[in-house]
């Protein structure tokens, strides 16, 4: 089920943070606007009800556009990583190139095609994708795991707030999912 203003209200206050106002429309369509994504019906629900913070691995979406930047490309650039440095190639991208610097290039390129991920908190990352109940992603370079079937069950995984999904929606995410398999 979608993540409703009611729960969001609900799973914010319960957080060890620090809330701020939510973010309004102008603010929303701003942020996709700068840096080229939509949210999730479910984290643009979380957003609006408030904005967690009061500690750095909260991105910041009223504060600095070089760290949001940084956050926004760290999942990528960590798969590149270790495309360049640890010999990471998927079948998908066909043959691996000989040199580190053309693998990195084909990688980027099929990389283009995956969703983007935004920050939720820390290397924890929701799909911008136009359906709700989409899983949050931990992320550490091509270290990927489901870590919440949707913002709500992430919610009580990592800060037992709220409560856990009552069963798996298998919702898929195109690259990301197959990299936590």
């Amino acid at each position: 089920m979608a993540l409703t203003q009611v729960v969001a209200h609900r799973l914010l206050r319960a957080l060890p943070a620090t809330i701020a106002p939510g973010l309004t429309g102008d603010e929303i369509r701003a942020i996709e606007a700068r840096y080229g994504f939509r949210f999730n019906p479910d984290h643009r629900v979380l957003l609006t009800a408030g904005v967690p913070g009061g500690e750095p691995r909260w991105p910041d979406w009223r504060g600095s556009p070089v760290m949001l930047g940084e956050q926004l490309a760290a999942p990528i650039e960590g798969v590149l990583f270790d495309v360049e440095e640890n010999d990471l190639w998927l079948r998908s991208w066909g043959i691996r190139p000989s040199t580190p610097d053309r693998a990195v290039g084909v990688a980027r390129r099929a990389l283009a095609q995956a969703p983007i991920l935004v920050p939720v908190f820390g290397h924890r990352y929701a799909p911008a994708l136009p359906t709700p109940n989409l899983p949050v992603f931990s992320v550490m370079q091509s270290d990927v795991v489901v870590y919440g079937d949707d913002l709500a069950d992430y919610f009580f995984r990592e800060f037992g707030v709220g409560a856990a999904a009552e069963k798996p929606n298998g919702a898929k995410v195109p690259f990301w999912s197959d990299l936590a398999a």
